[in-house]
């Protein structure tokens, strides 16, 4: 197949000459051939090829790597990017929706064809770079004792049992009842003295007073918080949610208006917590904010509820493509009210729209260590106000860092998978406790390359579990499902494009209890035979991961929690028809 040639067509790289950079377009028709397999490049303008060349001494790549990207100005636009080797083999991909696309690839000798496709490219032109750039040194492992998890997962009763991706998870901290998500089901799940798991269905309906509850969905979404105990369960329909929320673990709802006026179309995310000092404060006794956010064609915003979720202010901008790209991660409230929405791609970073003062107004901060990336970052604050920011970096692996000025500065900034080998990770999502210390979850394969790949990865996806009690300068990483795999092969993030291996949807969850446990709310997309040895099923069950042993996020109850030993759970059910959404 032929392909356009960019502007210079070749470049080459060294450890005397790092970097090269060239552009191409403008691009006006949309190649989108690489939702259903190889891209082709036939038609005019419709792939833009760059030789690249390698040259480096050996054992360069050590403490180097090579890095790709693309960018151009209409951040609604989008371009996808591939690496493909001498003999046309395709080595790396970024075909995600972030603005640049990146890869990062071994800092070795070799020659490379960096190819461009205009998959919705609005008549923009694209730049380009390739550069060999020094890893960063990661610290040492924490030598703290691992902790270790149960699971547990719905039984076939519930209705949406093997329907649950992109869960949710909250934890009424007075009863003890973890509430998930599971589509338009939410479920009541509550653990005896050896850690059993009973899962029950409590959803919201007309019955039990919320006529609106568990109908339809584009996006579904539950947040309890962790003061006052309240859960929200929300579906995104449009520009509005259907929303209602429970004070006593889901035995009755209560209706609310839904989001703010003139929220976004996609994305929503629910959160809360105190108000923050000096500004607009509560109108009725329930003393916390409530904040609906979602993310339109052109910015992200997000509303304010001051009478406990019944009713929102206006939606009001947090930014624009101009800043960073329009889909986000969930808001989290810190104790003194700065709040925090995530994004993957900020420019060249990953970052966080922050508001000091009760969603009035908004400012992008950015980790600069961090890279664009396809799976929404995710934020824990500590009790006393400090930021964890876990999140996949543009090459694939689980990064984390931490900051003390709420995103203006960044510390100790680490790979917490290199310890156990991890390769490529989805679905970051990060809780706190104790101001030091922090859990970090994601789904992870130890095989490189391009996971989204159907037809040619081939790796093995686990729940994975890194832990810091030293305030982020060390982490210490697990395997939560260490018998049992999650996913086999390729995990797809990007939306409708996806074929069956978008059976996990776009994220997880991870939320502590009273004591400090850790609890991850994850779909298992691999039951049945598949977890024994069989094929990949592509289910989405139901599923949580909590912590049975080892030092909890709050310290003061590491000797209640630490020696306990609680009963694996996990079961693997016959799964039934997964309804198609997104």
């Amino acid at each position: 197949m032929t392909a356009d040639a960019a502007t210079p067509p070749s470049g080459s790289v060294s450890d005397s000459n790092p970097t090269t950079t060239w552009s191409a377009g403008p691009f006006a028709t949309p190649n989108t051939t690489g939702t259903t397999g190889t891209v082709n490049c036939s038609g005019p303008q419709s792939c833009d090829d760059y030789a690249l060349n390698v040259s480096v001494p050996a054992g360069y790549d050590a403490g180097h790597s090579l890095r790709v990207a693309a960018k151009w100005a209409n951040s609604a636009a989008d371009f996808d990017l591939y690496v493909l080797d001498s003999a046309g083999n395709e080595v790396a991909a970024s075909a995600g929706s972030t603005d640049p696309e990146a890869v990062v690839l071994p800092a070795v000798t070799a020659s490379y064809t960096v190819r461009v496709v205009p998959f919705n490219p609005l008549g923009e032109s694209f730049d380009a770079t390739a550069s060999l750039v020094a890893n960063p040194v990661n610290p040492p492992p924490s030598t703290a004792t691992p902790p270790t998890y149960a699971n547990s997962s719905a039984p076939d009763s519930i209705a949406d049992a093997h329907n649950a991706g992109e869960p949710s998870i909250g934890v009424n901290r007075a009863s003890g009842a973890a509430m998930f998500q599971a589509y338009t089901s939410t479920l009541k799940v509550t653990y005896d003295s050896v850690g059993n798991a009973t899962w029950q269905d409590k959803s919201a309906s007309a019955a039990n007073g919320c006529p609106q509850g568990s109908t339809t969905s584009l996006d579904p979404i539950l947040f309890t918080d962790p003061d006052t105990h309240r859960t929200f369960e929300s579906q995104l329909a449009g520009k509005t949610a259907l929303t209602c929320f429970t004070d006593n673990d889901g035995d009755t709802w209560t209706p609310t208006g839904g989001s703010g006026i003139n929220s976004g179309v996609d994305h929503q995310t629910i959160g809360g917590g105190r108000f923050a000092p000096g500004g607009p404060g509560p109108i009725t006794s329930y003393p916390n904010a409530v904040y609906y956010c979602s993310q339109d064609i052109a910015d992200a915003s997000c509303a304010v509820s001051r009478d406990g979720g019944l009713s929102y202010g206006p939606a009001a901008p947090m930014y624009s493509l101009l800043d960073c790209g329009g889909l986000h991660g969930h808001v989290k409230v810190a104790p003194d009210g700065t709040v925090y929405v995530p994004n993957r791609g900020c420019g060249d970073n990953q970052g966080m729209a922050v508001s000091e003062d009760n969603g009035l107004s908004w400012t992008v901060r950015k980790n600069p260590s961090s890279s664009p990336a396809d799976s929404d970052p995710s934020v824990g604050i500590g009790a006393a106000g400090t930021v964890y920011m876990g999140y996949q970096n543009g090459d694939g692996t689980p990064r984390i860092g931490v900051s003390h000025d709420k995103g203006r500065t960044w510390l100790y900034d680490q790979n917490v998978g290199a310890s156990l080998g991890i390769k490529n990770i989805v679905f970051p999502a990060v809780t706190a406790g104790d101001d030091n210390r922090a859990a970090f979850t994601f789904l992870g394969t130890t095989t490189g390359g391009n996971y989204q790949d159907a037809d040619n990865f081939k790796g093995v996806w686990h729940l994975y579990t890194a832990t810091t009690y030293d305030g982020g300068q060390s982490w210490v990483t697990v395997d939560a499902t260490p018998n049992d795999p999650v996913q086999k092969g390729s995990i797809c993030t990007g939306g409708t494009t996806c074929g069956n291996d978008r059976n996990l949807l776009d994220f997880n969850d991870v939320t502590t209890d009273a004591q400090g446990r850790v609890l991850a709310a994850y779909a298992d997309g691999c039951t049945g035979a598949c977890a024994t040895g069989g094929a990949q099923n592509f289910d989405a069950l139901a599923s949580i991961a909590r912590q049975s042993s080892g030092n909890t996020l709050y310290g003061a109850f590491d000797a209640v929690v630490a020696g306990s030993h609680a009963k694996s759970a996990h079961t693997h059910l016959k799964p039934t028809s997964k309804e198609a959404r997104k």
